[in-house]
């Protein structure tokens, strides 16, 4: 009789779906059993133009997540920022060590988009299962920008959106500004961080300019996430 390897013995009765081929420890199953059950990562694309606070949106919730002790990694990638050009950032949030950087194509659990058009230009990061979140309004950079109907329309054929009519939230806020916070808010339901966390942050961020612009962003965030209690989504 052939004597199963003693390190999967508990594994195996408990998992009997998982297919050890008569290997040792080193058996590819084995290790993404480990990854799948031990390892929580969450990975976000962020998207917008020069301008649009992008880089604001991912300071957020990289400080609010190392608040909570998880770890968080970003990378930025940017063109030309000042002039309205694409501004592109990769952050991954996980409860351990985390390999690298870059969020790799088709590894994003979420897109958090500054503007529509932005959020289908890197929909190739997207997981099958992942979910959009963008604002509403077109940032019209380039003189053949599609009719914001059909991007609208496209994004919504999505398994997973969210379309946030972030600039007139920003106004009821109190400040125009507020777009980017606004996002914040639309997002935090979906990722691994506790609310309280990214509006403490937010709060703190802002806490040595003036009382009014701090809480007009406390009130964008509140705004965002209602929006999205609220907003129609896909399936």
């Amino acid at each position: 009789m052939k004597k199963k390897s003693p390190c999967f013995t508990g594994l195996r009765d408990k998992n009997p779906n998982i297919d050890f081929h008569g290997r040792g420890c080193l058996c590819i199953e084995y290790f993404s059993y480990l990854s799948n059950n031990n390892l929580m990562k969450f990975d976000v694309i962020l998207a917008g133009v020069g301008g649009q606070g992008v880089l604001s949106i991912a300071y957020v919730i990289a400080q609010a997540a190392m608040v909570e002790g998880l770890e968080v990694r970003q990378s930025e990638v940017h063109g030309m920022a000042q002039r309205g050009g694409a501004v592109l950032a990769h952050l991954r949030i996980a409860d351990k060590k985390i390999a690298g950087d870059l969020v790799p194509k088709g590894g994003a659990d979420m897109i958090i988009s500054m503007e529509p058009l932005e959020s289908l230009r890197y929909i190739s990061y997207l997981k099958t299962s992942g979910l959009v979140v963008t604002a509403a309004e077109p940032f019209k950079n380039i003189p053949d920008y599609p009719e914001i109907e059909k991007v609208h329309s496209m994004i919504k054929r999505l398994p997973k959106w969210r379309i946030v009519q972030a600039a007139s939230l920003a106004k009821e806020a109190g400040l125009a500004k507020t777009v980017n916070t606004v996002m914040v808010g639309a997002a935090s339901g979906f990722l691994p961080i506790k609310s309280h966390s990214l509006e403490a942050t937010i709060a703190g961020a802002f806490s040595k300019k003036d009382a009014s612009i701090a809480l007009a962003n406390t009130n964008a965030f509140k705004l965002g996430q209602d929006a999205v209690k609220e907003a129609k989504s896909g399936k």
